[in-house]
C-alpha cells in the first residue's frame, strides 16, 4: 500500500504542482477542454493556483522530508476542497467532461489523503 500511495503522491503532486503554475501564466492555445481558465476571474487564478501548489507540495514533500508528516493527508482533503469548487464552476458552465475529471481527481487524492491518514500513515523523523 506505501508504494501505490507514493506513486499517486507524486504522480498528483506533480500534476497540481503544474496545473496551479498555469493559473498564474496561463498560456495562450490550451487545448478546448482547459478554455475556461480564459474566463476564471483573477481572484480565482490566484486562489485556485496557490492551493494546487500548495497541495500538490504537500502530497510529496512531507513524506521526502519526514517533517510533519500530518500535512500530506491534509493537503489531500484540501485538494478535494479545490475539485469540489472546480466542479461547481464547471456544473454552473454545463463542462460535463470538465465535471467528471474533476470528480476523478476528487477521488484519487481523496484516497490519498485517506491512505495516508489510516492505511498507511507517514512516520517524522522524531518519531521514528
Amino acid at each position: 500500500m506505501n508504494i501505490l500511495l507514493w506513486v499517486l503522491q507524486v504522480l498528483f503532486g506533480v500534476y497540481f504542482v503544474a496545473i496551479g503554475v498555469s493559473h498564474f501564466i496561463v498560456p495562450p492555445g490550451l487545448p478546448a477542454m482547459m478554455g475556461w481558465m480564459y474566463e476564471l476571474s483573477p481572484a480565482l487564478h490566484w486562489f485556485s493556483g496557490t492551493a494546487e501548489i500548495l497541495g500538490g507540495l504537500g502530497l510529496i514533500l512531507p513524506g521526502l522530508t519526514k517533517i510533519q508528516t500530518r500535512l500530506t493527508p491534509l493537503a489531500g482533503a484540501g485538494l478535494v476542497l479545490v475539485m469540489l469548487g472546480a466542479v461547481t464552476w464547471h456544473f454552473q458552465r454545463g463542462e460535463t467532461q470538465n465535471i467528471m475529471f474533476n470528480v476523478v481527481l476528487a477521488l484519487f487524492v481523496g484516497f490519498i489523503a485517506y491512505g495516508r491518514w489510516k492505511l498507511s500513515p507517514l512516520v517524522d523523523k522524531d518519531a521514528s
